[in-house]
């Protein structure tokens, strides 16, 4: 006889384990229940780099908070006995060329740029999921100018338009703000415009319209929930632009204006001694290479979480 015309007749009983079961036990559920969003959590812990990044900018913000509590001196003061001193055990980073302390202006610069990459992040996610939810559920007539709109707002240079915003507008921080923000809500509103385009025919949605929901509320409770995740995603990676653009203005000398620290015009006060005091440039261009690291990663790290492809 063949080994594939064996039986299990043909098997001796003694080769045999019976497995003491219990019905009950057969229809239990041996994994728990997750939430879309606890699984989401459970594969994101498992990037190790995107968790590392989690760590860098949980410190970063506690060193904006505290970092400039923690040393005596005062980020605008000028001390020109104390001018462009190394790294010592007095002054941490040094000082620059006015003798200030670069730790605490360091600390107090993450505070600005932290808060203009936070603040254009949120005013580009409050403005593109507006329009590209309400561009992309209606349609027709109203999609096509909204969106040529935008396109035409795309197509101004933008240096030239923050050029220009700086020169009719007092240069300060709002104005850094609305410049950063004026075009950059365009790619949240076409992200937010093509999940809505997919998701507005699907039949939880349909059902909605025909039970009489309104349009706000088939938005807030059906579309925009579930086009939360390209959102999140946008939002890591609009911060470090906002910072990587503030630190590019500020280079050309159009940043936050004088006492104000930001890392943008630290950097930019620190490029010509860069061969004699190394440490003016070091400290706050490593800053800002790292927070846009961490944001990097963690925008990977979530992309990965959130692609169904991968749930397992």
């Amino acid at each position: 006889m063949r080994q594939d015309e064996l039986n299990i007749e043909d098997i001796p009983k003694d080769y045999l384990t019976l497995v003491d079961t219990k019905a009950d036990d057969a229809e239990k559920i041996t994994r728990p229940s997750l939430s879309f969003w606890q699984d989401v959590w459970r594969r994101f812990r498992k990037n190790k780099l995107a968790l590392t990044g989690v760590v860098i900018l949980i410190l970063l913000l506690l060193m904006a908070i505290i970092g400039p509590m923690i040393t005596p001196y005062d980020y605008r003061t000028n001390n020109l006995q104390a001018v462009n001193e190394a790294p010592s055990a007095e002054h941490w980073f040094g000082t620059d060329n006015l003798g200030r302390d670069v730790f605490t202006r360091v600390w107090e610069g993450a505070r600005i740029s932290l808060f203009i990459g936070f603040s254009a992040a949120i005013i580009d996610l409050f403005i593109g999921v507006i329009w590209g939810g309400i561009s992309g559920y209606r349609g027709g007539r109203l999609d096509e100018l909204m969106m040529r709109a935008a396109d035409i707002l795309w197509a101004v240079p933008y240096l030239l338009l923050v050029i220009l915003l700086m020169v009719v507008l007092e240069p300060g921080l709002t104005t850094m703000i609305i410049a950063m923000t004026i075009t950059g809500w365009i790619n949240m509103a076409r992200i937010v415009r093509g999940q809505v385009l997919q998701l507005k025919n699907q039949e939880f949605v349909l059902a909605s319209q025909t039970l009489g929901a309104k349009t706000n509320r088939i938005m807030s409770k059906h579309l925009i929930p579930n086009t939360m995740g390209p959102i999140l995603i946008t939002m890591t990676l609009t911060i470090p632009n906002a910072i990587f653009t503030e630190a590019f203005l500020s280079y050309l000398g159009l940043g936050v204006p004088a006492p104000l620290a930001s890392w943008g015009t630290m950097a930019s006060e620190g490029l010509p001694a860069m061969r004699y005091y190394p440490w003016r440039l070091f400290f706050p261009a490593t800053f800002i290479s790292l927070t846009i690291f961490a944001f990097n990663v963690i925008g990977d790290g979530m992309r990965d979480a959130l692609d169904p492809k991968l749930r397992k």
